[in-house]
């Protein structure tokens, strides 16, 4: 199979983790968004199985490959692989995050020295995996994109620092901290970066409250989304 054919079951398969209700999953609180009545399915990407399809398992093989030279065991690095939308990802266990990264970046045959963003994902409904690390990287010389995701619970939010690995890591690990509280474990200085140094809670997790902070605007005020009008 060529480098440009990916096969036609790509993001056929996925988890069920449960319902999101709303456009929001706002709960406690009536709807002010309209879309009181909508019903969405949250899920979580099924591992995908050989053949991957495309560059993928090139890039799967030599991963391996290095990682077995390194005495790195595949099975106790590297958790599942998941192809869905054309898009390919490792879930690393995250004490090997540090070592898959480097392998990565440093192996002649795979060279993704750009690592061009890290985002973070909450899944309250998924018990001792809620909080995802995203990071998508690139290969500049075989013009190759992967992403590696790494998972931790609520109750120990621990992600290692891949600044040291890519320095592009700097300023999106603090936004995913600021915003989801995932603590990256050897960042240099992780502080906020969007919100003020005083602001409690992580405003993007599924939980956190969308009201009870007033707008003042020309001279009115625009009372909380949580006291407006409810459409449901």
């Amino acid at each position: 199979m060529s480098e440009a054919q990916v096969p036609d079951t790509i993001g056929a398969q996925a988890d069920r983790l449960g319902e999101r209700l709303g456009m929001f999953g706002a709960q406690g609180s009536g709807d002010t968004s309209g879309f009181g009545g909508l019903v969405r399915a949250v899920t979580v990407s099924a591992p995908a199985a050989r053949p991957y399809g495309a560059y993928f398992d090139i890039v799967a093989d030599e991963l391996v490959r290095v990682l077995g030279e390194e005495g790195v065991d595949e099975h106790e690095a590297i958790e599942k692989v998941v192809v869905d939308r054309d898009e390919f990802t490792f879930f690393v266990r995250r004490e090997h995050l540090l070592a898959v990264a480097r392998v990565l970046r440093d192996e002649p045959d795979l060279r993704f020295e750009l690592l061009s963003s890290v985002s973070a994902v909450h899944y309250p409904a998924d018990p001792g995996r809620e909080l995802h690390a995203v990071y998508h990287l690139t290969s500049i010389t075989h013009t190759r994109r992967i992403r590696l995701e790494v998972v931790a619970p609520d109750d120990d939010p621990h992600v290692p620092s891949l600044v040291d690995v890519y320095p592009t890591a700097d300023w999106h690990e603090r936004e995913a901290w600021d915003f989801f509280g995932l603590i990256f474990d050897g960042h240099p200085a992780l502080t906020r970066i969007q919100m003020p140094d005083d602001w409690p809670g992580h405003p993007q997790r599924k939980d956190y409250p969308l009201g009870g902070i007033p707008v003042e605007y020309k001279g009115a005020t625009v009372p909380p989304p949580d006291h407006r009008r409810s459409y449901r």
